[in-house]
């Protein structure tokens, strides 16, 4: 199954503003004003905007409102769990609205991290919604490879799955090549901030993908290593070979790429077809209250704003976060290659 944003600019319903609006959380650096655009269906996905941008920034946060529920959808089959309820807000991040500026997070998981700050991308919302599922990934690993060169790949690579690579000027591996391709295979980088050791990363996994290995089952492999974990560690963990072996067989398969590395998927992973293999016991428990709540309903004649109220109601008590553990304080944030990050920062 690929997880493509399919862009509709004809017969597009703006969603209004509403009235009542809930109170914006403390984002990680935006101190403006937080105008509410709009909650996502599932009520899940609550989104703001920095009103003094405009109509550009207006429609980006109209259109994650919209498109919000298919990424989080999408996300919680990668990992093979479910998250719970965060807000965003789209603003000039860095002073960009072309969605150079990234995206950024508190912590990483549901409850430190559910406060998402994502780059305006004036004219291309695709952008803001790949921005936007960068660090819902990130929440998704629950605590693990916070501020790390593993989960800064896996993120960008949940964000290239289910954005349909609109991040493909933020490409790493590239750099990471043509300084050598130095060895973040048997080791682990304590930072999420070098494009070498992301851009390992996410050449490593793209060569994974394409020998037959599901991003639904790299991502939650990857989680379970937590921060100790290493790329040869998950090859070892797929694959049954030696982890000494991860390294050698990554090395033969570069050597072997008729024109080098030139972008983040240097293996063709995105053609792989994507495998939703596997649902966790607590995705097929909320697929199932979700199904119930809405047979009920319809059965009793119940209007959609009703219908939509227990669809709701049914998520949030599903996805309620177990205790996760909380991350250290880490960068958190998504930049292009070499971009300077901004003064201020709250880790």
């Amino acid at each position: 199954m690929n997880h493509r944003i399919k862009a509709d600019q004809t017969n597009k319903k703006n969603l209004a503003i509403q009235r009542d609006v809930p109170v914006a959380p403390a984002w990680p650096s935006y101190q403006g004003t937080s105008q509410f655009v709009g909650t996502s269906p599932s009520g899940r996905v609550t989104v703001y905007v920095d009103p003094t941008l405009g109509a550009g920034a207006l429609q980006n946060a109209q259109d994650l409102v919209n498109d919000a529920d298919r990424v989080a959808t999408a996300n919680d089959g990668l990992f093979g769990t479910t998250g719970g309820p965060v807000s965003v807000i789209v603003f000039a991040l860095g002073g960009a609205t072309d969605g150079t500026g990234g995206a950024d997070h508190m912590g990483c998981d549901y409850i430190n991290g559910a406060a998402i700050e994502a780059c305006a991308s004036f004219g291309n919302s695709p952008r803001v919604s790949a921005l936007f599922e960068a660090e819902l990934s990130e929440c998704s690993m629950n605590g693990n490879l916070c501020g790390l060169s593993t989960g800064e790949a896996l993120s960008r690579w949940c964000a290239t799955v289910i954005g349909n690579n609109a991040l493909s000027d933020f490409a790493t591996a590239p750099t990471w090549f043509n300084d050598g391709a130095p060895d973040f295979v048997d080791q682990t980088d304590n930072t999420d901030q070098n494009p070498d050791s992301t851009g390992c990363g996410m050449a490593f996994i793209s060569w994974l993908i394409s020998t037959g290995h599901t991003l639904e089952q790299i991502a939650p492999a990857m989680v379970n290593l937590g921060d100790a974990g290493t790329l040869a560690q998950l090859y070892a963990n797929l694959t049954s070979d030696s982890a000494s072996n991860a390294w050698p067989n990554f090395q033969n398969a570069i050597q072997n790429l008729p024109d080098g590395v030139t972008s983040d998927d240097p293996f063709g992973g995105l053609a792989q077809p994507t495998q939703m293999s596997h649902l966790s016991p607590q995705t097929a428990e909320l697929v199932g209250r979700v199904f119930a709540a809405m047979i009920a309903e319809v059965t009793a004649g119940r209007q959609p704003e009703q219908i939509a109220a227990s669809v709701r109601a049914a998520m949030l008590t599903a996805s309620r976060p177990k205790a996760p553990k909380v991350c250290a304080p880490g960068s958190k944030r998504l930049l292009l290659p070499n971009k300077p990050r901004r003064a201020t920062k709250i880790a």
